[in-house]
This record gives structure tokens, C-alpha cells and sequence, in this order.
């Protein structure tokens, strides 16, 4: 899954000029991706329903990951660009991290694992596609920005969603139960200042690795 994750990305990576000059094969990939999300989110829903396992700590979907494939969905339909920068920087390395260390409770083949790692490797994929195929420009401004809009909504969840569905959306109540990152940014206060200075260290990574990429291609083309 890692594998198929990694050549994704590249191949995005390496054909985001062809991207953005033939539009029949932006619009497949578009609607391909919005698709493939959808049915993921519905089916995921349907599932627990179907099965009787439905419930709101684990199925609403405040987590993360959740959020930003349905920014996802919103920003492939209408191509919006304030979508697609909040996409960008929410939705690539929280999928990515989720990839490498999995909190599932079912294995290879059930429908749980193939859903799980098809939702997180498409959009991270999705978050990216939308960068590469657009005429976008994303700034330090922007990222900040995104940043504040982040830093907004963990506040609700956290003040507000997660006490009101005893959950652990966002990982703001306690660590995930696989063993991942988090682990080491420590208890208490200091795994909330953690958390939001690796959020911030994150977002300026990924913009630093955006300006590079688009000096590359600018002075490869």
C-alpha cells in the first residue's frame, strides 16, 4: 500500500505540466478521484450501518482525514482555490501518516482494510492532483492562513464535538491506540503545544517543498 502510494504521488508529481495541458485527461482524473471518494465515504457509513456497528465516536466523520476528504470532494467538484490550498496542506501528511501506521482493527482482505487504505492513498492523491492540475498559487500567507483554519476547528472539536460524543476526534482526548508519531510529543500540555508546532512546522514544510517544486518546473520549462 505504501508502494502504491509512493508511485501515485510521483506520477503526479512527474506529469503535472502534462496535467495541466491536456484537459480530457484532468477532467478523468478529476471525476475519478471525486468518485472514488464518495463511494469510499458512503460505503465506509453504510458498513457500520449494515453491520450494526455504527457509532458516533468512530463513524462521524470529524476525524481528520474525514474532513479533509470531504474538502477533497468539494474542491474537485468545483475547483474552488481556497478549498484547494486548505486541501493541500490538510490533506497529504495526515493521510500519509495514517498509510504507514494504520489503527484497523481488520486485516487483509476485508472490506475495512481495502476501504481504509483506497480513502487515505486517494486523498492524498486528490490533495495533490488539485495543486498540480491548477493554475494556483499558494503562498506562506496562505499557509498560515490554513494553519488558523485548522487551529479554529480543532478548537471546536476539541471543546465542543469530542465532549459531546465522548470521542477522540483529531486525537485531541488521547493518542490512537496504534502506536504512531504522536506517541513521542509527550502528556498533558506539552502533547497540545507539540502537536500544533508540528502542525505548524508541517504547513511550512509543505509550502517550502511547493516553491521548490514550482522553481523546478519553472526553470525546467
Amino acid at each position: 500500500m505504501i508502494t502504491l502510494y509512493l508511485i501515485g504521488m510521483g506520477y503526479l508529481l512527474v506529469y503535472s505540466k502534462k496535467l495541466k495541458q491536456e484537459n480530457r485527461l484532468t477532467q478523468t482524473f478529476r471525476w475519478g478521484l471525486f468518485i472514488i471518494l464518495v463511494c469510499s465515504e458512503l460505503s465506509y457509513q453504510a458498513w457500520g450501518i449494515l453491520n450494526g456497528t455504527w457509532n458516533s465516536p468512530e463513524f462521524l466523520p470529524f476525524q481528520l482525514c474525514s474532513i479533509a476528504g470531504i474538502l477533497a470532494m468539494l474542491a474537485l467538484f468545483t475547483q474552488n482555490h481556497k478549498l484547494i490550498q486548505i486541501s493541500f496542506f490538510i490533506g497529504i501528511v495526515p493521510s500519509f501518516l495514517a498509510v504507514i501506521t494504520p489503527e484497523l482493527q481488520h486485516g487483509y482482505p476485508h472490506f475495512r482494510f481495502w476501504q481504509f487504505f483506497i480513502h487515505h492513498i486517494i486523498l492524498s492523491w486528490s490533495s495533490l492532483f488539485l495543486v498540480v492540475s491548477n493554475t494556483i498559487s499558494i503562498t506562506f500567507k496562505k499557509a498560515l492562513e490554513s494553519y488558523a483554519y485548522l487551529l479554529i476547528y480543532a478548537g471546536i472539536i476539541g471543546f465542543f464535538v469530542n465532549p459531546t460524543f465522548d470521542a477522540n476526534f483529531l486525537f485531541l482526548a488521547r493518542t490512537p491506540s496504534a502506536s504512531t508519531p504522536l506517541d513521542l510529543l509527550g502528556d498533558g500540555f506539552w502533547y497540545y503545544f507539540n502537536l500544533c508546532l508540528v502542525g505548524l512546522i508541517v504547513f511550512i514544510a509543505l509550502y517550502t517543498i511547493y516553491k521548490l517544486f514550482a522553481y523546478y518546473v519553472n526553470k525546467k520549462s
